[in-house]
């Protein structure tokens, strides 16, 4: 991973290309972000760098995290991340990265939070389908179906698929093609869907596995 920056999630749109073809994007507001930190192997054990987005009222932050902020001379800041870089000589801290690290054609990897759905059951959580709506069945028709033996092993194994909380995990997409970077406005179209509501914090770096 060589270049990385945080950016929200504005929502979704078309682009028609050169030959004519309509592809789905995702509006993504990339940065401004800034270095806050520079992690050491002799000092912190890893090289990487940590950055700073989503800029915040001083009232927002702590006086340990404005203490943090203000060493690298950054205003205050919503979200911080660290990104393990294969070069981060080439940033010092203080410094601002843009939307203009990537580039049309680049291929990504988008990291977010899905929605939450709350209490779901086994059908929208699993994808399983629904009872039979015959005779004998009811009077529930979307309930779990069986647990299992019921003698031997006498409970229900784990890992059982079973209504749960839905949503709200972090899920990171793969080989995402950026369409277009327009830098006047600090946006990036990305070809597809990316995990995430409107307005949520997602992190972009340059894709790891290739495909």
């Amino acid at each position: 991973m060589n270049k990385a920056i945080i950016g929200k999630k504005l929502g979704m749109t078309q682009v028609f290309m050169a030959d004519g073809t309509m592809v789905p994007v995702t509006v993504v507001k990339a940065g401004p972000c800034t270095v806050v930190q520079k992690k050491t192997v002799e000092r912190d054990g890893y090289s990487a760098i940590q950055l700073g987005f989503d800029e915040v009222p001083e009232r927002k932050l702590n006086k340990p995290e404005l203490g943090h902020l203000k060493v690298a001379s950054a205003k205050p800041v919503r979200v911080l991340k660290e990104f393990k870089l294969d070069n981060p000589d080439q940033y010092t801290a203080g410094q601002q990265i843009d939307c203009s690290v990537f580039a049309a054609d680049d291929m990504v990897d988008v990291t977010g939070t899905t929605k939450g759905r709350g209490f779901t059951g086994v059908i929208k959580r699993w994808n399983q389908g629904r009872l039979k709506e015959t005779h004998g069945v009811g009077p529930v028709h979307r309930e779990v179906g069986s647990m299992g033996a019921n003698s031997t092993p006498s409970r229900v194994l784990p890992g059982k698929k079973m209504p749960g909380q839905y949503g709200v995990e972090q899920v990171t997409v793969l080989n995402l093609k950026v369409v277009k970077v327009d830098t006047e406005r600090g946006v990036l179209l990305i070809k597809g869907a990316i995990p995430g509501a409107k307005n949520s914090v997602v992190y972009i770096r340059n894709a790891v596995k290739k495909a």
